[in-house]
């Protein structure tokens, strides 16, 4: 058994995504604070499955790992394009958008350059022992620390009435693995978010991919486009967030479900190329495939499908009230992610406190309600949408909060977080254009009891 408790580090991450490799970043240049981060996955990966040839970030490339708080750090994105050498044909490629596969490469460039960061390790539980937590992994390994990171990601939300599940019944987080057969066979499309539009573009638009008929269906009551107005894009500031995590839970709720566009929606240049291209398919090759776009629809049962059999896709209209069954040879289920409970926090089941939604209790300093050794915390990422703001599974404010945790758990300032300025003032209490300086300080906010919404991350 390898234990490293003896040289404790001051913070462990568990799971290495955008948003612990940007914490990584941050801390690297910090003598004052040593980190490791450990990863199940061989090499970093980001959306792997679901990374399709023409799909584009939906935030601009400066919200980075680690520009919007640290600008001159050797991670950004810039220096990324530098050291590459292709900083100006960048800036002229990218007019239209930088592809996401561009941003993963940044990312394992950055990995490359962290030796905190761990793979091919998975880490099975986490344990109070004495003063300190006792991370454990598969190998039998043992990193003691006082300051835990949870960074696993969300998992693929699969609703509860699929009941038909296999090769022909996937997730769009799996498409890029799995490759569905599509060609001339008939495909459902579930879901009107961003996944949803990328996939009906992707088939659409390969001559090998193209189905004899294409069903996209969505509970929403069209295809909404991302709402990225100026203003709206002023609740993705620190400064919003420090306001809303002030707000009643049921005040909290309200405002996720009106700012959902700003988050869930789809890029409008997206949609005006799948409008095109269902224009040309019917003025240019007519009868090639069949296609129908519902919104409207209440997903209530997707079975069938045992060997070579149709699957039965089945719909409400939520106008009508009118059932629909489809049969269908193939079904893409873009239904977002959800959080849950890792499972290696089971051993410490008993001292975190849950809603009954199984929602954290997230402090201002993203650490959680947690009953364990005196000075020992934990923090979560991209798990506290219901208390900080729609931009909380964003890459917008991944750098602010990252710097957030930092100066937490070095317990002074390693970087500035309240120097933020915004055309809108939240609080009556501010002057006119100004950002009152805060100073997260850890426990220092009543952790709300609240019912969490789902998010979906625009990237």
């Amino acid at each position: 058994m390898n234990d490293d408790r003896a040289t404790a580090p001051d913070l462990v991450g568990i799971g290495i995504g955008p948003a612990n490799l940007g914490l990584s970043a941050l801390i690297d240049p910090q003598p004052a604070l040593t980190a490791r981060f450990f990863e199940r996955r061989s090499r970093f990966a980001w959306h792997d499955g679901a990374m399709l040839p023409a799909a584009a970030l939906q935030v601009p490339p400066l919200k980075d790992l680690v520009t919007l708080v640290d600008p001159t750090s050797r991670f950004s994105f810039l220096n990324f394009l530098a050291e590459q050498g292709r900083l100006y044909r960048h800036l002229i490629a990218s007019r239209s958008g930088t592809p996401r596969e561009e941003f993963e490469q940044y990312y394992r460039w950055a990995a490359d350059l962290m030796p905190q960061l761990t793979f091919g390790t998975e880490i099975t539980e986490v344990r109070t022992d004495g003063e300190e937590l006792t991370v454990h992994d598969a190998t039998g390994g043992v990193t003691g620390t006082r300051n835990l990171v949870l960074g696993s990601g969300r998992r693929p939300h699969v609703p509860s009435c699929v009941t038909a599940r296999g090769a022909r019944v996937l997730h769009a987080a799996e498409v890029m693995h799995r490759c569905p057969d599509t060609l001339g066979r008939r495909v459902a499309v579930i879901g009107g978010g961003q996944s949803g539009a990328e996939i009906v573009h992707w088939l659409l638009g390969d001559k090998d991919l193209l189905p004899s008929s294409l069903v996209w269906s969505t509970r929403r009551d069209g295809f909404l486009p991302l709402d990225d107005s100026a203003f709206s894009n002023e609740w993705y500031f620190p400064g919003y967030v420090r306001h809303f995590t002030r707000l009643s839970a049921t005040r909290r709720a309200a405002l996720l479900r009106t700012q959902r566009m700003t988050s869930d929606g789809v890029s409008a240049d997206l949609l005006d190329a799948i409008h095109a291209q269902l224009y040309r398919l019917d003025a240019l090759r007519p009868g090639h495939c069949a296609y129908r776009l519902s919104p409207g629809q209440e997903l209530l049962a997707v079975d069938g499908g045992a060997g070579d059999a149709p699957i039965d896709v089945v719909t409400r209209d939520i106008d009508t009230d009118s059932v629909h069954r489809e049969h269908v040879d193939v079904v893409i289920l873009a239904t977002g992610y959800r959080n849950s409970t890792p499972a290696y926090l089971e051993p410490l089941r008993e001292l975190i406190p849950l809603d009954e939604d199984g929602a954290f209790h997230v402090r201002e300093d993203y650490s959680i309600e947690f009953d364990g050794p005196p000075g020992c915390r934990i923090f979560v990422q991209g798990a506290a949408g219901h208390t900080h703001g729609v931009a909380d599974a964003n890459l917008s404010l991944m750098a602010w909060r990252n710097a957030v945790i930092a100066n937490a758990v070095a317990g002074r300032s390693l970087y500035r977080t309240d120097r933020d300025s915004g055309t809108v003032t939240w609080s009556p209490a501010a002057a006119p254009h100004t950002t009152t300086p805060h100073t997260v300080t850890p426990h220092a906010v009543t952790p709300h009891t609240v019912t969490p919404q789902e998010s979906t991350a625009r990237v």
